[in-house]
C-alpha cells in the first residue's frame, strides 16, 4: 500500500501544534507583547518539514512521538527564529512570509529581533524536557541543536550568504551556504528523531547521510521555485533572490542541471535510508515530496 503522506503531515501538524501551545508561554503572559510575536510567527501555518521528519526519523528507528516531540519542537523554534531575523530588514528585507506579513511589519523591528532572540532561547528549554537515553544524555542533544544553529552551520550560511550578495560566486561557495543555511538544520532534525529512540550508531549515520542529502536537495528546489513560482504561490515574496542579486543554483548551473542535481541528491538520500530494510516510510515519501513540491 502507499504511504499517505498528506494523512501523515496533518496528523503530525496537529500533535505538533498542540506540543508547542504547551511548551511556550501563553501569549497572555508578561510580557505580553514578546509572547503574542513569539507565537504570530510559530503559529503562522508553516508546512512543519523539520518537525515531520524528526518524528519520521524516530518512527524509522523503533521510537515514539512522544518521545521525540520536545526536540521536533526545539527544531522549529530554531527554523522560525531564522525566519524570523532572516525577514528583517538589514537581512533579507521581506514583508512577506507564509503568505502573512512578517513579524517585523505587524509588531516592529526591535520586537521582532526580541521574538527570534525568545524562540531560540526557548529552544533548550523545550529539549532539556526530553527524558535522555542511554546512547544519548542531555548534554550529547544541547550539543546538537547548538552546533545546528551556531557560528559554523546555520550562522555561517547567513554570513555567507549576506556577503556573496551582489557578487559572482562560485557553485562550491553556494554549497557551502545551502549546507549549512538549509541542510545543517534539516540533518539535526532526523539526528534528533534517531537520538530520541536510541538509535544504534549505524541508524544515526545513515539518517545523517539522509539529512545531508535531502536538506540540499530542498535548498535547491527553494532556488527554482523562487523563479518559477508566484508570491502567492509560496506564501512569501518571489524573485527575491533575484532582486537582490543573490547567487541560486538556477543563476549559475542553470534551470535544468539544477533539477537533475536535486534528483541526484534525492537519489543518495534514499540509498542512506536502506539500512531501514523498508522500514522508513514516511521519511521516503518526505524525500520525495520535497523533490516534486510546488511551494
Amino acid at each position: 500500500m502507499s504511504f499517505d503522506l498528506h494523512r501523515y503531515l496533518r496528523r503530525q501538524t496537529a500533535a505538533v501544534d498542540r506540543a508547542l501551545n504547551r511548551f511556550l508561554p501563553p501569549a497572555s503572559a508578561k510580557p505580553a507583547t514578546i509572547h503574542r510575536a513569539m507565537r504570530y510567527s510559530i503559529f503562522a501555518g508553516g508546512k512543519r518539514l523539520r518537525p515531520a521528519l524528526c518524528l519520521a526519523a524516530a518512527e524509522a528507528c523503533g521510537g515514539t512521538w512522544d518521545d521525540a516531540l520536545p526536540l521536533a519542537c526545539a527544531v522549529e523554534c530554531i527554523h522560525t527564529y531564522s525566519l524570523i531575523h532572516d525577514d528583517l530588514p538589514a537581512m533579507d528585507n521581506d514583508d512577506l512570509r507564509r503568505g502573512k506579513p512578517t513579524n517585523h511589519k505587524v509588531f516592529g523591528e526591535g520586537i521582532a529581533i526580541l521574538a527570534g532572540d525568545a524562540l531560540l532561547t526557548e529552544t533548550f528549554a523545550i529539549a532539556a524536557q526530553c527524558k535522555g537515553w542511554p546512547r544519548y544524555n542531555h548534554r550529547d542533544i544541547i550539543l546538537e541543536l547548538a552546533q545546528a544553529a551556531g557560528s559554523k552551520q546555520l550562522i555561517a550560511g547567513q554570513v555567507a550568504d549576506l556577503e556573496g550578495e551582489g557578487k559572482k560566486i562560485p557553485a562550491s561557495q553556494l554549497r557551502y551556504i545551502h549546507e549549512r543555511k538549509t541542510s545543517a538544520l534539516l540533518c539535526c532534525a532526523v539526528r534528533l528523531g534517531g537520538m530520541s529512540a536510541n538509535c544504534a550508531p549505524g541508524q544515526l549515520q545513515a539518517l545523517t547521510g539522509f539529512g545531508y542529502n535531502i536538506g540540499l536537495a530542498f535548498q535547491i528546489i527553494d532556488d527554482i521555485l523562487d523563479v518559477t513560482q508566484t508570491s502567492e504561490q509560496l506564501g512569501k515574496t518571489a524573485g527575491k533572490d533575484t532582486a537582490a542579486k543573490k547567487a541560486t543554483y538556477p543563476s549559475i548551473v542553470g534551470m535544468e542541471k539544477s533539477q537533475k542535481i536535486a534528483g541526484q541528491l534525492t537519489d543518495r538520500a534514499f540509498r542512506a535510508l536502506q539500512i531501514f530494510s523498508g522500514k522508513a516510510p514516511a521519511l521516503e515519501a518526505l524525500a520525495e515530496f520535497l523533490l516534486k513540491r510546488d511551494r
